[in-house]
């Protein structure tokens, strides 16, 4: 079958030949892949950074799809770690880690939005004991960042702040979205994370995409501008796109009733995700959590892979 190919770590994939999936339990089928996102969790698996990484070579990326069985059912499905990824032709699901799809969902919009609005549905509903009404500062604006705004409001945020780099169009899609305040994070560090800190000091939870130093930044400058230090705020580390480490400075943890999460794979168990997927499904496909994606033939996934500054989510196409 023709698959997107990882031969070395430093390389790109490749669209080429790999041997036909066959299931090994009973529980495993082998699913006719319609729909596979590309998203940053998936480039780390291929480049071999994602701290979930066994090295094993050659290997197939993607983490979750659309799939259609011999069954006929259609299918979201997540997969284990495995060097048998969803961007094949073919590939090999667990059943007890899919759902089935209502007929008429449309396969590239689920594949494009499950992913990226996962990381802040599972964190809000799984991490945190989120209420409505509570306030939530969302930091990083890419995809996953917009996404985590609809998210947040669909689950009853009653303000939702907003700070990233701004690409065009992003801040008015921001605003559409609920997001109350919008702080660019352009410039000196300095003197965005006092921006962050005035509109944010009140906030109940931060959703975290970026880590590294505008985190210690921002932390600082939200605990500063606290006006009422015992009230609890949970910062839950989801991404690290501005870097794997933070300088948290200590008195920051004991200045403020602050308490340091992560959400991601292991931190929440594989029962807890799979719990979340129906509801999740339901609220994209309704078009309540929706996500601007592009629809790519798996063939031309070099072409796709090099498009790395694309607002879009891509989904690669392997029955185009």
């Amino acid at each position: 079958m023709k698959a997107a190919v990882v031969s070395a770590f430093d390389t790109p994939p490749s669209y080429g030949d790999f041997p036909d999936p066959a299931p090994a339990g009973d529980d495993e089928i082998v699913v006719d892949v319609l729909a596979a996102g590309l998203h940053p969790r998936v480039r780390s698996q291929a480049n071999g950074s994602h701290y979930t990484s066994t090295g094993e070579l050659p290997l197939v990326p993607g983490v979750d799809g659309v799939g259609r069985g011999s069954d006929g059912l259609l299918r979201y499905f997540v997969l284990s770690d495995t060097a048998l990824g969803s961007m094949a032709e073919r590939t090999v699901i667990d059943t007890r880690r899919s759902i089935v799809l209502p007929d008429g969902t449309d396969p590239v919009a689920v594949a494009a939005a499950m992913n990226p609005a996962m990381a802040s549905w599972v964190a809000l509903r799984q991490r945190v004991q989120f209420q409505a009404g509570q306030s939530v500062l969302v930091l990083g604006a890419g995809n996953a960042g917009q996404i985590a705004v609809r998210v947040a409001k669909l689950l009853g945020a009653s303000r939702i702040v907003v700070a990233g780099r701004l690409h065009t169009g992003v801040a008015a899609g921001l605003r559409a979205a609920g997001a109350a305040d919008i702080v660019p994070l352009d410039g000196e560090l300095d003197v965005a994370a006092t921006r962050i800190g005035g509109a944010a000091s009140d906030v109940d939870v931060v959703l975290d995409y970026l880590w590294g130093e505008p985190t210690a930044a921002a932390m600082t400058a939200v605990i500063t501008a606290r006006a009422d230090r015992s009230k609890p705020l949970t910062w839950v580390e989801i991404g690290s796109v501005a870097g794997p480490t933070a300088a948290i400075p200590s008195a920051a943890l004991r200045a403020a009733r602050l308490t340091v999460i992560g959400s991601g794979q292991g931190s929440v168990g594989g029962h807890e995700y799979l719990a979340e997927l129906p509801a999740l499904a339901e609220a994209i496909a309704a078009g309540r959590i929706d996500v601007d994606a592009r629809a790519v033939p798996l063939a031309d996934v070099e072409q796709a892979w090099a498009d790395t500054g694309a607002s879009h989510r891509i989904v690669l196409t392997p029955q185009s």
